[in-house]
């Protein structure tokens, strides 16, 4: 499973989009909204969307990060209607994004999206959030919406839902959560159903702080989502176009864009970030778990600064595509002639994928960039398990030994940890 963030606006959009197919029909959702960024006609925007021009306004960047109200990056008034118009709010946006923007968590960079809403004035705020877990999902949820959340988090119930139950189990649990919190039942359909469309369309993560809850209206202020993006096979074609942009002050290499192509057209799942190109250490990772322990193994053994990438290729991907992720990692890992690096490739024990076909890709590689992996003197590192693994690793030993390579390989006998401490000994030596 990878968590990707997306877009505030998205996350709306597709409860929009959806809403009748899975809340009750005496809770109504209206939403308005449109996302500028620096390619925005905003002329056709204005056209398409009248409200704009009719509407007072509230405007804040969407680029996956927090606290904007306490980073004075959500721009209203309250005073009367009309106080913030279409004109100030191209005004504002021109404003923020013509200059870099620091954070008060340190994080710097320029704005380029930003989302703009109708303003709508309210009294009270609510608070909802749902986070899937690895033994059980938790729902949480608060009268006291708002900002400051996490300074009265004693004020939040939690609700803990086995991921087994079935939908009416669920149900019957949360209202008697909730009528044990509040003694009204207001609350029951919008949390019940919103715990089912987090579970429906594969969200990791879905957050709305805050929520305004009038008669039978839903008003969304606020929304932070993620999503398994492994499941985009599964619902792509209801998720519609969504991006998963890069977090806030930092901007996709050509490589991570050409990877993040491929996957985007695969029912599986590449992924790459590029921490350190100048590292010693690189990795090329079956499963987003495995990726996270050979991560913190390298992390705990002090080498996070000679981490050089952090990626996965997982949910079988064909021996193409593992061919072309396994290329843009030997063409940034050999691009500056250095000596002495290091590659592991690893993974935990396959349940589906083929372990041969995956790295018939990875030896394609290999034999494109037999000279320059020879040249820089990389040393492998090989640990999988899984389908067809035996044939895999024989193969991948037999081209490594071919092209002249140092290569240590070993299957589900050997724990993904020790690869990582076999590996790292000898940088230690150097």
């Amino acid at each position: 499973m990878a968590q990707r963030s997306i877009r505030e606006i998205d996350g709306k959009q597709m409860l929009s989009r959806l809403w009748n197919e899975f809340f009750p029909e005496d809770l109504k959702l209206e939403y308005r909204g449109v996302l500028i960024d620096e390619e925005s006609d905003l002329n056709k925007i204005e056209s398409e969307n009248k409200w704009l021009c009719e509407s007072n306004l509230v405007v804040k960047p969407d680029m996956l990060f927090g606290k904007r109200g306490k980073n004075g990056l959500v721009y209203y008034k309250n005073e009367n209607p009309g106080d913030v118009s279409w004109e100030d709010a191209k005004k504002w946006i021109k404003e923020k994004s013509s200059d870099t923007t620091t954070l008060h968590s340190g994080q710097s960079g320029t704005l380029s999206h930003f989302i703009v809403e109708p303003f709508n004035p309210h009294s009270d705020e609510y608070y909802l959030s749902i986070n899937l877990g690895d033994k059980y999902d938790e729902i949480f949820f608060s009268l006291q919406g708002g900002v400051d959340i996490e300074e009265n988090w004693d004020s939040v119930l939690t609700i803990k839902l086995d991921e087994s139950i079935s939908a009416e189990e669920a149900h019957e649990i949360i209202k008697n959560e909730l009528r044990k919190f509040t003694d009204t039942e207001k609350f029951d359909s919008f949390v019940c159903s919103a715990y089912v469309f987090f579970r429906n369309m594969h969200y990791t993560y879905l957050e709305f702080n805050p929520f305004v809850l009038e008669d039978d209206k839903i008003i969304l202020l606020d929304l932070v989502a993620k999503v398994d993006d492994t499941a985009h096979f599964l619902k792509g074609h209801i998720w519609g176009d969504l991006e998963f942009p890069a977090p806030f002050g930092r901007s996709l290499t050509k490589e991570e864009n050409y990877i993040k192509g491929i996957d985007a057209n695969s029912g599986s799942s590449l992924k790459l970030t590029i921490l350190n190109k100048e590292g010693k250490i690189w990795t090329l990772v079956a499963g987003g778990g495995a990726s996270v322990v050979y991560a913190d193994t390298i992390a705990d053994m002090g080498h996070s600064e000679e981490l050089a990438t952090y990626g996965e290729y997982s949910g079988n991907p064909s021996m193409e595509e593992t061919c072309e992720y396994a290329k843009t990692l030997f063409d940034l890992m050999t691009r500056d002639g250095k000596k002495g690096k290091i590659l592991i490739i690893g993974g935990a024990i396959a349940n589906f994928t083929d372990v041969a076909k995956t790295f018939k890709g990875i030896i394609c590689a290999m034999n494109e960039y037999s000279k320059k992996l020879k040249k820089c003197e990389v040393e492998v590192y090989v640990r999988r398990g899984g389908p067809n693994y035996k044939t895999g690793l024989k193969n991948l030993r037999s081209a490594g030994k071919r092209i002249g390579l140092k290569i240590s390989v070993h299957g589900p006998e050997t724990h993904m940890t020790d690869i990582v401490r076999m590996a790292l000994e000898k940088q230690e030596v150097r």
